[in-house]
Order: C-alpha cells, then structure tokens, then sequence
C-alpha cells in the first residue's frame, strides 16, 4: 500500500487524469459490451405464428392474420431507403407513426400459457360487456380499403377514426401452452357464435407473457387494442373506465394510452390478505422502479396491473421498438410511450402553437381481485424482475436499445 501511494504521488497529475479517463471509457464500453450479451432481444416469428384459428358453423379453419405490423415495417424500410437518396425529387422518410385504418372498434388479447382452469369464466365476462357495449361486427360492412403495397408517401397522418365503425375481436395468444387451453377457447367461440370473432393465436415455442401480448398488438384491428390477464382478475366491465381515461389523454395524433391501477387498493382486504413477504417484495420493487424509471412513468402506482389500453395511433410508437418478454415488459411499454416523438399541438384554426411530447398516460382506478393458480414465484420473480428492470433502464440509456427497426 505504501509502495502504491508513493507511486501516485510520483506521478505527474496529467498522467493520472489520463489514466482515470481510460479507465472510465473502458469501464463504460465494458458495460455496454455486457448488455449486448445479456439485455433481452425477442426472436423472430415463425410462419406458423402469422396464421389463427377460429371456428366456423360446421368446424374449424386456419387464416392468415392480419398484420399493420408488416405493412409498417415495409413502409418504414422503403421510406428509410428513400431517405438515403440524394435526390431532391424523392419524398422524405414516411411518417414512423402511421398506421392502417381500423376495422373494429374493440381489440382484445388474451395472452394464455396452461390456462384451460381460469381461461372460460375471463371469456364469459369479457363477450358479455362486449357484445353490450360494441355488438358483434358486421360481416358484410364495408371496410377501409387496403392498397397492395405501401405507396411513396411524406409524412401520413392516421386518418380520425369512422363515427360508424363497431364490432370487437378477440385474440387469444396461446403461449405454447401443453394444456387444453386452445380446445377451451374454441368451444367457447363455437358455442357462443364467436366465428372469426375469436381468433386463438398459437406461438410454437413459449415466449413469455410480453412475447405473447407484444405478438397479439401486432395483429390488431381495432381502434383500441386492450390486453388483459386470462384469469380474470380485473373487472372487465371496467374496459369503459380506461376507455374515458384515454380519451382525456389523447394528443392531436389520437396517442393516448389509459392503465388500470390497484394503487388505490393498498390497504384493502385484496392486499392485505397477501403474505407479508408478497406485500414487502411489491414495496421494494415500486421503490426501485421509482429510482430507475424516467420521470413519467416513475410517478404511476402500478405498472404491472394486466388491463392496459392503447389507441391504435399509440401502437406504431410502442409496439415495433418492444424487446422485453417477461414480467418486465409492461414497464418498457410505459417507457416507450413516455418516449415517443413529438407531435404539433394546433390551435381553432390549425395553426401550430407548440409541440406535445411523449404518449399521455392515464392511471385508472379498477376493481381487481385475486385468483388462485397464479405462475408467479414471489420471490425468484420479484428478483428476476428487479434485474430486468435494472438491463432494460440500462440498455435505454447507453444505446444498447434504441428507437430502431427490430
């Protein structure tokens, strides 16, 4: 030790501060080496996971899926293509924010993983409020027309959504599942009428439950898309709250983004019946999201609630940029959201009188309650959650991540 600071002090300062500055940037291309290796990228989608299965009045039959997804990816390639030319002629890079018109009105996935016990009753709730609240679609209703490649176009905006357009579909994404959760699904459609309403979505290998509500908002068509949990532990009658929510939020684009939220529970019978080990794990988790999270999202109660609503105008400014597929997905969601570019705010006359930044997010209070047969370990969850969170914070910030075609 002796030996070690008598050698510093021998040292000129200028040499020192040369080898603390080396050290830093080894240290930090160091980190951003190990994040490479270890921050979570989604694998692609297999062919087999672009088709759906759905009943009809004598069986079953295998679709194509639906996919604003691929057709925003093709626009995205072809105007960054286009952005590369140094032809003053050419049009500029397309808005990243455009997206399809919808078809419906209601979205709804289901991500399932070996839910055929608690899958059933979430079902029989969910079409109940639906089929009250936006009918069943009308087959024969004229939809918006799709063009068969995506034109050459600067700068799209999201057309307002049609006064006229109703109906719902549901989207159950079968994550792998080894039960008879698809066999129950299609019963339930078959014996409720459900044809080519509800649509099962069958993932081959098991991708976690972000993979599966990430895959599902690919697919679609409404002009809200909610995800919910498949064992119905949120009310679903509470859909109309988050729907009041997003619309208070919405900026100039139709962005807006409306959360169901247990934050008003704490205290209640629902929490303080839960051990005290599950209740002590949720503190220290908010306390750490509250520390790693941007300034917007840190400030939500509860991120993890699984009752989430987007405008399909929100899903090109989330959806796409999505790496998390585990419990942690939610919390880059909200990130995204809170991140997404800036749109004009025009005044009575449609002039521009500032800018809008970020996706609004409204925090809904919902009833919730708890079901039996939750897969979530307490304790090696809470942990793998706490170190995901820290990856992903990570990840955003030094580049690993970026708002980039995936």
């Amino acid at each position: 030790m002796d030996l070690l600071t008598s050698a510093l002090k021998e040292t000129p300062p200028h040499t020192l501060f040369a080898a603390f500055l080396a050290l830093v940037v080894f240290a930090f291309y160091s980190l951003y080496a190990i994040l490479h290796l270890i921050a979570p990228k989604p694998r692609p989608v297999l062919p087999s996971e672009k088709t759906y299965i759905t009943t009809t009045p004598t069986g079953t039959v295998t679709r194509q899926l639906p996919c604003w997804h691929d057709r925003w990816l093709a626009d995205r390639h072809a105007s960054e293509a286009r952005s590369k030319n140094d032809d003053p002629t050419q049009l500029d890079i397309a808005d990243t924010g455009s997206i399809e018109p919808a078809e419906v009105r209601m979205s709804v996935v289901f991500p399932a993983y070996n839910e055929e016990d608690r899958i059933l009753p979430t079902l029989q709730e969910a079409v109940e409020y639906l089929d009250a609240t936006f009918g069943r679609p009308n087959p024969n209703a004229a939809l918006p027309k799709k063009q068969p490649h995506p034109p050459a176009r600067k700068h799209a905006k999201n057309a307002p959504p049609r006064e006229d357009l109703s109906g719902y579909e549901i989207l159950v994404v079968n994550d792998g599942s080894k039960d008879r959760t698809v066999q129950v699904a299609l019963e339930f459609a078959r014996a409720h009428g459900l044809h080519d309403v509800l649509r099962v979505v069958t993932l081959e290998r098991n991708r976690g439950k972000g993979g599966g509500v990430t895959h599902g908002l690919r697919h679609v068509r409404g002009e809200y898309a909610l995800f919910a949990d498949a064992d119905g532990a949120s009310r679903f009658g509470d859909l109309g709250k988050l729907v009041e929510g997003c619309e208070e939020v919405v900026d100039g684009s139709r962005r807006g983004v409306a959360i169901g939220s247990r934050g008003h529970l704490v205290g209640s019978d629902a929490v303080v019946k839960r051990s005290a080990l599950r209740n002590f794990l949720m503190r220290s988790f908010h306390l750490v999201l509250t520390i790693l999270t941007p300034p917007a999202t840190s400030r939500l109660r509860d991120t993890q609630c699984g009752f989430k609503l987007f405008t399909r105008a929100a899903l090109p400014h989330v959806v796409p940029y999505m790496h998390a597929e585990g419990w942690i997905f939610d919390i880059e969601m909200l990130m995204l959201a809170e991140s997404a570019p800036a749109v004009p705010v025009r005044d009575h006359d449609g002039n521009v009188i500032g800018s809008s930044p970020g996706i609004k997010v409204a925090e809904v209070p919902i009833d919730w309650h708890e079901v039996g047969g939750s897969k979530l370990n307490v304790i090696q969850d809470s942990i793998k959650m706490a170190i995901g969170l820290a990856v992903l914070r990570a990840s955003w910030m030094m580049g690993v991540y970026r708002r980039r075609l995936t």
